[in-house]
């Protein structure tokens, strides 16, 4: 492993390449677009995430003598294409939606500008990128809704692989969620962490209160306890007893929630302590959240569904070639004619209109010539990423997030209430071409 992201791709990226400098039409100028043609089934809407690692992955994405000895070794590329790839810095034009984003079926939310060569090397890393982090964002923002004010923490890294595990809590935290599990995403990212102790700590001492007078000593009062180990209620007399009226929470992670949470908050209230809060971890999606609402719970720590989605690890994103210039230095506007997976030539702007109270009504695409963006009343969703190859650097890092995590906030304030729906829908805007 290197810190290199160029072999983070298909094979069939580079030996498209390769074909087309045998060609000599590797250097045409092209448009790539992005897009998804549907939502997840039932969903209203999508949330981007993954822009800010995209723009540092493309940075990262140089062909060094490993890279290059590992594709000469396996016959990958000609001789003549290794020499092109040692000298690769991708030197185009991307634009896209800001990250965080609400997106539509059909509406481009990224676009790139390049010679071929360096757009078609791309889209594997793109696709990757994208459809990972907005499955993960899209997901989290239903939670989002359903906890309705809530706060909710990301702790899916066990379940997810390791680079993933990252990627899940940026963009988990992009969608609305307070905090992660996980400290690399803290040390990159800057999302907060949190987490106290698993069951296995309590199992570790020879009785749950000295589990308990272990962690509250070395975390103090405010910490959270976990309840559920052996029997919830003498857990609850032992950790008020340990921690005082003062202990910051308790956490639940099994058990028939809905009863099981307001007996606690009962017995809670009992022995004056009214300011514990109860945070609940056991399996949740947005649905078992919803459930919830009328609960005393005042957090709650998801897992397995936020990390793949909700049942829809991926978004169905595509990334293809909508435009070129033919040998004239004319635009020539392509499309693959494919049963059931078309694509609309030519490049493309898209805009959002709203109502007079600042409410979506439509995704608005309008098909351009030569880059002309058109009179249209609507909000521009595209922003500068990349300018000849020049990262827009307000993206990176996790000032980038930061501004990810409030443009979301604010793009989920102009959609319709019927956006927040968690039954099965179409999406909440129309996409129009035009």
């Amino acid at each position: 492993m290197t810190e290199s992201s160029a072999l983070l791709t298909d094979r069939y990226e580079l030996t498209m390449l390769d074909a087309a400098l045998l060609r000599g039409t590797h250097d045409r100028e092209s448009v790539f677009e992005a897009f998804t043609r549907r939502l997840p089934t039932g969903r209203r809407y999508g949330v981007i995430a993954g822009t800010g690692r995209l723009l540092e992955l493309i940075e990262r994405f140089r062909f060094g003598d490993a890279e290059l000895e590992y594709l000469r070794e396996n016959d990958v590329v000609r001789q003549e294409t290794l020499d092109w790839l040692a000298d690769f810095r991708f030197s185009g034009t991307i634009r896209g939606y800001r990250e965080g984003e609400v997106y539509f079926p059909g509406s481009p939310f990224l676009i790139v500008d390049a010679p071929f060569a360096e757009g078609v090397v791309l889209e594997t890393l793109i696709l990757s990128v994208f459809n990972y982090d907005s499955a993960v964002a899209s997901a989290a923002a239903r939670m989002v809704t359903a906890a309705a004010g809530r706060p909710l923490a990301e702790m899916g890294s066990r379940r997810a692989n390791e680079r993933s595990a990252v990627a899940a809590a940026r963009a988990a935290y992009i969608a609305g969620f307070g905090a992660t599990s996980n400290l690399e995403a803290g040390r990159t990212w800057g999302v907060p962490t949190m987490g106290t102790a698993a069951h296995a700590f309590t199992l570790l001492h020879d009785t749950e209160e000295d589990a308990f007078r272990a962690q509250v000593a070395a975390l103090g009062p405010g910490t959270t306890l976990l309840v559920d180990t052996f029997d919830v209620e003498r857990a609850i007399e032992t950790a008020v007893r340990v921690a005082g009226p003062e202990l910051g929470a308790v956490r639940l992670d099994s058990g028939d929630l809905p009863k099981l949470v307001r007996r606690v908050r009962d017995q809670l209230d009992r022995l004056g302590a009214t300011r514990t809060r109860i945070t609940v971890t056991n399996d949740l999606d947005e649905f078992t959240i919803a459930a919830l609402s009328s609960s005393p719970v005042d957090s709650y720590g998801v897992g397995t569904a936020v990390v793949t989605g909700s049942g829809s690890p991926a978004s169905g994103m595509v990334y293809k070639l909508v435009a070129h210039r033919g040998d004239d230095g004319a635009w020539v506007p392509v499309a693959k004619k494919s049963d059931g997976k078309p694509s609309i030539p030519g490049r493309k702007h898209p805009v959002r209109r709203l109502d007079a109270s600042g409410h979506a009504v439509a995704e608005v695409v309008h098909i351009v010539e030569a880059g002309d963006i058109p009179d249209d009343t609507g909000r521009d969703l595209l922003v500068s990423l990349v300018t000849d190859g020049e990262l827009h650097r307000e993206h990176l890092g996790p000032e980038g997030t930061t501004r990810a995590r409030e443009h979301r906030a604010s793009a989920m304030r102009e959609l319709p209430d019927e956006a927040f729906r968690l039954g099965r829908g179409d999406p909440v805007l129309p996409t129009i071409f035009g």
